[in-house]
């Protein structure tokens, strides 16, 4: 469920607003969007996949809020974290071409 919009690190593009598909966020005056509906929230990970500057955190748990800590979610690399192991951003590797896969798909051919 999406749990924090980061105000520090949102850059207004609104991303969030556009790609949700059950529209849990609102647009504001200031630009930063706020999380309207979390209950509408199916924890698809759209929003923080599409936002350019990881400013969303989306907990895994789709079924209840979680209480976050903004400074804790940054020190664990976990604001934007789903992008990251996606792959999608400047500088990441996409999971394809992770090592992981590699051994995975070794695994599969019985090697």
């Amino acid at each position: 469920m999406i749990e924090l919009v980061s105000d520090s690190r949102c850059i207004t593009c609104n991303l969030c607003v556009s790609v949700c598909p059950t529209n849990v966020f609102d647009s504001t005056e200031s630009g930063i969007p706020v999380i309207a509906r979390q209950s509408d929230c199916q924890t698809c990970f759209m929003c923080e996949l599409y936002c350019p500057a990881d400013a969303l955190y989306v907990a895994p748990d789709a079924e209840g809020a979680s209480a976050v800590n903004e400074d804790e979610l940054e020190h664990s690399g976990l604001l934007g974290g789903y992008r990251e192991k996606v792959g999608w951003g400047p500088g990441r590797k996409p999971v394809a071409q992770h090592q992981f896969m590699y051994e995975l798909a070794k695994k599969m051919a019985g090697g």
